[in-house]
């Protein structure tokens, strides 16, 4: 299940101007143009800026995600049309042949459950031509990243077009290894309200991402550095090899 961020109509029509610097995407962006991706699984494309970003140059689009109020602002967006959207996540897709399946972001983390976890991988796998790939990216969890989890460390007032200010924090919750919660708070300064939003993440180790995309029929090709955040994230690059 999404959290509130993503399924809460007020809190998704805020989320682009929230997370303004989506930087992160000009490296998935040079993955697709480095293995010549013609056709995308963007597997929780959210708002849908990725999937929206590589529709723009042409490539075939495919964005899921299990938030419809998500799914409704990339629907509403310039250019939506050449996009083919899916309300739903990986372990339920029609069947597609793509060059290459993404998880941007927390999208990989966000999928908490083992056996959830192991269908997204089985159906990114079902969803890739042969020799596709699949490229997520994931904390290491020696980073500590939850440590800066802190209202002092993330609060910020943004002015939201039609919108007006909004103010905004996060707050670690709990540590229960191998998951992370924390509390994100949005403050709306034009009628006072205040909406949160609690979220869980896994934290896996590099074997145990490997071993688990070995399970699932991967090879995986590379572990590269997330150039946006060098030594806090592994890049995997996992391939679907070629049928016999």
């Amino acid at each position: 299940m999404a959290d509130e961020s993503f399924t809460h109509p007020r809190l998704a029509a805020i989320y682009d101007a929230l997370e303004a610097d989506r930087g992160d995407l000009d490296a998935y962006d040079r993955v697709a143009r480095e293995f010549d991706a013609r056709r995308v699984l963007d597997i929780g494309c959210g708002t849908g800026v990725f999937a929206l970003r590589l529709a723009a140059r042409g490539v075939e689009a495919v964005g899921v995600d299990p938030a419809a109020a998500s799914l409704d602002v990339a629907r509403g967006k310039p250019g939506a049309e050449r996009v083919r959207w899916i309300h739903g996540d990986a372990r339920t897709l029609p069947p597609l042949r793509v060059d290459l399946a993404t998880m941007t972001g927390n999208a990989a983390q966000q999928i908490t459950g083992h056996q959830q976890w192991h269908d997204t991988l089985r159906g990114a796998h079902d969803a890739l031509r042969p020799g596709g790939r699949l490229v997520f990216e994931t904390r290491d969890p020696a980073r500590r990243a939850w440590e800066g989890w802190t209202r002092e460390a993330t609060h910020a007032v943004t002015e939201v077009p039609g919108v007006g200010g909004v103010e905004s924090w996060t707050e670690l919750r709990d540590v229960s290894w191998p998951l992370v919660t924390f509390r994100s708070t949005y403050v709306f300064a034009a009628d006072g309200h205040v909406l949160t939003s609690d979220s869980t993440l896994r934290f896996r180790e590099r074997a145990e991402v490997e071993a688990d995309l070995a399970a699932r029929g991967f090879a995986v090709e590379d572990v590269r550095d997330a150039p946006d955040r060098p030594g806090r994230e592994f890049v995997f690059v996992a391939r679907r090899p070629q049928d016999a």
